[in-house]
């Protein structure tokens, strides 16, 4: 197995469409939660979001812009991102050997409810032309393949919110095994659509908003949490063989270790000990590394009274007494849940904090629950935490859990 390096990342996120300005704003604690001011935002009991300041007609031509839901406008300036970051990383290399492996979790749902606005709620059947085309999951995928000439496998991986974890983990297993020479890997999402918006809110999964200032809304780990808030965006990485990357110079923000991937196959919405605490020793087995090798953890933290709990009696499981002295960070409570895409964010923002020795806060943690009893960096950042080894966790609906391990590099 080849080591492989992250010789590009990419970011579109409610902290900021920059690798740079999302980790500024994680470590400082600066949240893009807001309340929503969207004209439907009236019918929604939590009308709360994590929202991209991103205008995609600033990006793309108007015939381009026609055919890209949200969603794929993310996944593309995500990769441009990447790719120019990388030191030429495509420079040479064999394009049937290169992919792309992205996550996501509900696809083009902006493009799709505007199409049953139209045909329900206009009673209209001038339903626009390319909305199957807007609207399928792998549409993010293959613009990504198109733009950048990529021949090898163009995949897309919906596991709800393990997403790109998941395509991040399968990236990695294609690089390190020789199978491919490099790997456009990531996830994309825009779910904030008004069906969306009001199908989640039918689950009773999202956080009330908070009366004194909705920012802190989303609370993970904390006694007083009340759910998740949900968020858009991208991130997208590079992946290539280590040796590549350092023979052309470039600048290496990390690498992959390894990825664990379960089935809790046990319930529909209700996360597991077992399902998780396995995820994790199989990320683990997977880097070759032992509980004891890992430095600091970035969780899944959703904010959910069913997660939290679930996800805090995993690590001590895994990780027994060494449990108690992991930094564990929570960064939801600043950029929402991005479900198919959040993986990928927090993939980067990791990266970022071992490559800057900053343990990153989970903010709005002021009154501890003590079901959740670990060492979660509450309320600012730590700095000066030497990490060289993390894992990044995400845990899905459907059973659906990815854990990534990821190391500092150079």
């Amino acid at each position: 197995m080849r080591r492989v390096a992250v010789s590009g990342i990419g970011v579109v996120s409610p902290m900021g469409n920059s690798p740079a300005a999302a980790f500024a704003a994680a470590r400082a604690g600066r949240s893009g939660v807001h309340r929503l001011e969207l004209p439907f935002a009236k019918r929604l009991q939590s009308p709360l979001a994590a929202t991209c300041d991103f205008d995609g007609a600033a990006h793309f031509d108007v015939v381009q812009l026609r055919m890209l839901d949200r969603v794929s406008q993310f996944a593309l300036f995500a990769t441009r991102q990447a790719v120019a970051a990388s030191s030429d990383a495509l420079a040479g290399v064999d394009l049937d050997r290169a992919g792309v492996f992205i996550g996501i979790g509900m696809g083009g749902t902006l493009s799709m409810d505007a199409g049953y606005q139209t045909l329900y709620e206009e009673a209209s059947d001038r339903i626009k032309p390319f909305t199957i085309l807007l609207g399928m999951h792998n549409a993010a995928a293959a613009w990504v393949g198109i733009e950048l000439g990529l021949r090898g496998p163009g995949m897309t991986y919906s596991t709800a919110c393990s997403s790109s974890a998941v395509a991040i983990g399968e990236a990695w297993l294609r690089v390190a095994s020789g199978q491919l020479d490099l790997a456009l890997a990531g996830g994309a999402e825009a779910p904030l659509s008004c069906g969306s918006l009001k199908a989640w809110e039918a689950l009773h999964t999202l956080a009330r908003v908070d009366a004194d200032d909705p920012s802190t809304s989303c609370r993970p780990f904390a006694l007083d949490r009340s759910g998740m808030v949900l968020g858009e965006g991208a991130a997208m990485l590079v992946l290539e063989p280590w040796d590549r990357a350092v023979a052309r110079g470039a600048t290496i923000h990390g690498e992959i270790l390894g990825c664990g991937i379960t089935n809790d196959a046990r319930h529909i919405t209700q996360p597991s000990v077992e399902g998780q605490a396995a995820a994790l020793r199989a990320a683990l087995h997977s880097a070759g590394l032992a509980p004891e090798g890992i430095d600091a953890i970035n969780a899944h933290g959703t904010g959910t009274r069913a997660n939290d709990g679930t996800e805090t009696a995993a690590l001590r499981a895994v990780f027994g007494p060494h449990a108690q002295h992991l930094p564990v960070s929570a960064t939801k409570a600043l950029h929402g849940h991005l479900l198919g895409a959040a993986g990928a964010l927090e993939c980067v923002l990791s990266l970022l904090a071992m490559r800057h020795a900053v343990a990153l806060p989970t903010m709005h943690l002021t009154q501890a629950d003590p079901a959740c009893d670990l060492d979660y960096v509450p309320g600012q950042a730590r700095e000066e935490v030497a990490a060289r080894a993390m894992l990044s966790s995400s845990f899905a609906f459907g059973g659906a859990n990815a854990v990534l391990a990821l190391g500092a590099g150079p």
